[in-house]
């Protein structure tokens, strides 16, 4: 199975998950400013394989024009694909078109005509100055933006183990990685990026959107649970033994029925009043 492959098949095993933790209040007050607006151009920034328009549109009015941006020609066939047939709440079809590219050097430009900007489970891959350049171009195009699932660097496993707190902190360092010269944000996206918009004088509003991960989402729970080992070993090596008997006894735990996870993220509406 090829990377992509793989990360899409991610993106497909989370995108319940996700739905099912996004703040949907904020979803209303863009409801509202987007009502009666006629044709809506909806940009969605890191489509992945689409999971973002099949969750909203069907929340917003239409008609709708969906504009994707991804930097892979496969993510980018899988959410058209995934997105033929979706319709608006009032039941308008569904409009989308494709843009690959490079999602840090978007301009004002770009995002021309935009009613809404959207993004889910991103800012937390960009480094400080993307973020900035981002921002900026949200603020440029004059359109509300909705950022949504972005990790902050706290887990609950419930029963606790005395590694978690070590190994969350390994996590989240390595999510602050720098990787090619880019110094990822990690957990700390989410606050960059309301000081970013309040610079430039716009009104934020977050929302808890945690991910709960029980018996109803093993398969989920234990994809995640395998990932975040990884990657704190990676940053810790020194984790790497006692990690192995803390995977066997968190496994132990999701067999059993009593595993939960709590992933918390958050959603952030800029612009939108």
């Amino acid at each position: 199975m090829t990377e992509e492959l793989a990360f899409a098949d991610w993106l497909r095993l989370r995108e319940e998950a996700d739905g099912a933790a996004r703040a949907v209040d904020l979803v209303e007050r863009v409801r509202r400013r987007l009502a009666g607006t006629g044709d809506t151009v909806i940009h969605d920034l890191g489509a992945g394989t689409g999971s973002m328009g099949r969750w909203l549109a069907p929340r917003l009015p239409g008609p709708q024009r969906w504009v994707l941006h991804e930097r892979d020609d496969d993510l980018l066939a899988s959410a058209v694909a995934g997105l033929t047939g979706v319709h608006a709440a009032d039941g308008t079809p569904v409009t989308v078109e494709t843009r690959r590219g490079d999602l840090t050097r978007l301009s004002p430009a770009d995002l021309a005509g935009a009613a809404l900007v959207t993004a889910s489970a991103l800012l937390d891959m960009l480094t400080a100055d993307e973020v900035e350049r981002t921002v900026a171009a949200l603020v440029g195009a004059g359109c509300p933006a909705l950022l949504m699932i972005s990790v902050v660097g706290r887990v609950r496993l419930t029963p606790a183990d005395p590694l978690d707190a070590d190994l969350t902190a390994a996590f989240n360092d390595h999510q602050r990685r720098t990787v090619a010269g880019r110094t990822l944000l990690g957990p700390d996206a989410v606050g960059t990026c309301v000081a970013a918009f309040a610079r430039h004088g716009v009104t934020v509003r977050t929302r808890p959107s945690p991910w709960v991960l029980g018996a109803d989402r093993a398969a989920l729970a234990l994809a995640w649970l395998t990932g975040w080992l990884a990657a704190a070993v990676e940053q810790r090596p020194d984790l790497a033994a006692p990690a192995a008997g803390y995977a066997h006894r968190r496994r132990a735990d999701a067999a059993a029925g009593r595993l939960t996870v709590v992933v918390d993220h958050v959603d952030l509406l800029a612009g939108c009043g």
